[in-house]
């Protein structure tokens, strides 16, 4: 078999197995689609209260809206209205094989768009990890802030510089390998440098899982998605809290929230002393508190 053609077999199987590890992880959700402007299909999903505070998740590179299992599962957040959706080329959306399709920052933000309008949520807060914090950045420089409540970032990529970005040059170069065990091994070693601490082995096998599912066209593509940082932070007016972990493999913490800070003054920086890439899944319960703070504070303004 060759190796596109498993990719393409090991991503029907993945989904399969995606499909039935979210509906036992979730009984309480509906699940729906909606579609980008350039046709794009979106897989949206929802849990808690559907008459609470709306706020909506957006994954990481090779995540899906399973990486969100211990904040649709808190019992503490289950007041709120909690939106998860899987980005382009992951998960169970659509997967363009164009590079345009990952590389144009604004496709990315009318996908998050398209979310905020088909749920009808009203005044969202945007939680947005590693990639999906500069999908939001680029939401806000398309368009605006006056349909959300604020935003928080984690792990948050502010900028694709080399001086807010961990080289792994191992792991990404392995990731666009066409060499079958090279890709596999990339993938595992991306999930592992998510983690200070490595997650039990069963969330590990559902993250490499998100990994498996994730398009080739995209990992090969959306290190060099255009992104705005100055006109999105720059412009927001609205809460912004940045959560980052003290020994963050993959994004360099303090210099990132500084370029945020330097973009947007009113940014807030909260730095979890045990956690690594990944704050919501490693010191959950801390997170979640910080989020529910949040997203009271936001909504009250």
């Amino acid at each position: 078999m060759s190796f596109s053609a498993f990719i393409h077999w090991r991503k029907g199987f993945a989904a399969v197995a995606l499909m039935v590890l979210s509906t036992l992880a979730r009984a309480a959700v509906d699940p729906y689609t909606v579609t980008a402007p350039d046709g794009v299909r979106i897989a949206v999903q929802e849990a808690g209260d559907p008459n609470g505070q709306p706020i909506i998740f957006i994954h990481g590179l090779l995540g899906s809206h399973l990486s969100w299992e211990k904040q649709v599962n808190s019992p503490q957040l289950q007041r709120y209205r909690l939106i998860t959706f899987d980005m382009r080329g992951h998960g169970l959306s659509g997967q363009p094989e164009r590079a345009d399709a990952y590389r144009d920052g604004r496709r990315w933000a009318d996908d998050l768009a398209a979310v905020i309008a088909g749920s009808g949520a009203r005044q969202p807060v945007l939680v947005g990890w590693s990639l999906g914090a500069a999908v939001t950045t680029n939401y806000l420089a398309a368009y605006g802030d006056e349909k959300i409540a604020g935003a928080v970032y984690v792990g948050g990529v502010i900028e694709l510089t080399p001086e807010q970005i961990v080289s792994q040059p191992h792991a990404y170069k392995g990731m666009a390998s066409p060499d079958l065990k090279t890709h596999l091994d990339a993938e595992r070693e991306f999930v592992a440098l998510c983690f200070a601490t490595q997650p039990d082995a069963r969330t590990f096998q559902r993250l490499l899982a998100n990994a498996a599912m994730a398009s080739q066209s995209m990992q090969n593509a959306v290190h060099g998605m255009s992104l705005n940082a100055p006109k999105g932070l720059g412009a927001m007016h609205k809460p912004l809290l940045l959560i980052y972990g003290a020994h963050d493999a993959l994004v360099q913490a303090q210099p990132s929230f500084n370029r945020a800070k330097a973009l947007n003054a009113g940014a807030i920086g909260k730095f979890y002393a045990d956690s690594g890439h990944a704050p919501f899944l490693e010191e959950a319960e801390r997170f979640n508190r910080d989020l529910s703070a949040f997203a009271d504070a936001a909504t009250r303004r």
